[in-house]
């Protein structure tokens, strides 16, 4: 106890009670087991502090952490973070092999971007930033795995990551400044591409977007690739299964000016509007849409919305925007089927596959509900491709969401 603490008490017991001086040791005893008494709540009432903070720390380290954002329309994923971590060299997949990758060298005009919330602007165009990470890639390449035993041998499953315009269009000196730092996606690509299983073959499309990287491959004012980007990735997997390439010279190009994208929605202002082209074929194409509401399937002629005006919908003209079900059908007569279990950066790429595939089953996992096995043993079907953007498949919403279809 403090000395003044002491000196009060000492007075105050001590100097208005004379009388009690011959009975001086048993008032000691009594003096000595008070403070016994106290000292030992108090020693007490510390253990029982400690013990009820580590408890509390304990059941925090705990609790699962929420994703940095939701899955929604738009954006349809995001491993992203509202304010930006301070920078760090080599990111956080560092030590990951990225041999066989060709690394992009987009045009670069030498003037600075900002940072704004999520998202970097530059050069009148934004780009997500991207934070995944090697946990969350190898989570994704687990339930990639868990699909292909879930289909068994006699189905071949391709999975196929795309990168998103930072990766492709940023320069590496802003990708690199003092104001942020992303991960690799190549890296990150590649981390989840070492996880997989034989059973599932990695189709890497990173290569061809990256030699085209100064094309227009992905939308200035959103985040989804173009037409044009969705045929590059289409002519890598066309590639990797040993199947001729459609060749755009063979199509007819299609444009719908003024999309405004998801991050003028977010931003408001300062980018560029975008331009959405799409090719229809020297073939005949046809369509079956299952809507949300479960009906039948409606029968389309056309597998575009070609009525889709310029504004910020302006994507739906693939396929008709998300829906849980749509099949494609092709004149071609090739025997061959495929299911492509996709979030909204297939809608883009399904179309060509029409060249190689007599049906395009086109499953958009976040709102079908079925079983994938059931669904190509009734359906005839042995070629599966899991497609996803790299926000989506590092953003553990949306891989929960992809395990439901099992």
């Amino acid at each position: 106890m403090p000395s003044s603490y002491n000196r009060n008490y000492n007075r105050s017991s001590y100097g208005r009670q004379p009388s009690r001086r011959p009975n001086r040791r048993r008032n000691k005893k009594r003096m000595r087991n008070r403070i016994i008494i106290v000292s030992s709540a108090v020693v007490i009432l510390a253990l029982l502090i400690f013990v009820i903070v580590m408890v509390a720390k304990g059941c925090s380290a705990q609790e699962p952490t929420a994703p940095a954002s939701t899955e929604t329309l738009a954006p349809t994923s995001a491993v992203q973070q509202t304010t930006a971590p301070a920078a760090t060299s080599g990111g956080q997949n560092s030590t990951t092999d990225v041999s066989g990758f060709t690394a992009p060298k987009p045009a670069d005009n030498n003037e600075d971007g900002h940072l704004d919330g999520s998202l970097y602007v530059w050069n009148q165009a934004a780009f997500e930033l991207f934070y995944g990470s090697d946990d969350s890639a190898a989570n994704y390449a687990q339930t990639v795995n868990g699909i292909a035993q879930h289909l068994g041998s006699s189905v071949k499953v391709y999975s196929m990551i795309v990168p998103n315009h930072t990766e492709m269009g940023l320069p590496s000196r802003l990708k690199d400044s003092s104001d942020f730092t992303t991960t690799s996606q190549a890296e990150n690509i590649k981390a989840a591409y070492s996880k997989f299983d034989d059973s599932v073959t990695a189709v890497n499309c990173y290569n061809n977007l990256s030699e085209h990287c100064n094309d227009y491959i992905y939308f200035y004012s959103d985040h989804h690739w173009t037409g044009l980007g969705a045929y590059y990735a289409y002519a890598a997997f066309a590639q990797e299964t040993g199947q001729d390439v459609l060749s755009l010279e063979d199509c007819e190009e299609h444009k719908i000016e003024g999309f405004t994208g998801s991050f003028i929605t977010m931003l408001g202002s300062g980018l560029k509007e975008d331009t959405v082209s799409y090719w229809t074929f020297p073939y005949e194409t046809s369509m079956e849409l299952t809507s949300a509401s479960g009906n039948s399937p409606e029968h389309y002629d056309s597998i575009y919305y070609e009525a889709e005006p310029g504004g910020p919908n302006t994507y739906g003209v693939f396929i008709y925007g998300d829906n849980p079900l749509t099949v494609l059908k092709s004149e071609r007569k090739t025997g061959k089927k495929i299911a492509v279990v996709k979030e909204s950066y297939g809608n883009a790429f399904v179309p060509y596959l029409t060249y190689n595939y007599d049906e395009v089953h086109v499953i958009d996992f976040r709102h079908w509900e079925g079983s994938l096995t059931s669904y190509c043993q009734e359906n005839g079907i042995d070629q599966v491709l899991l497609l996803n953007g790299i926000m989506s498949a590092n953003t553990p919403l949306q891989i929960k969401a992809m395990e439901s279809i099992l």
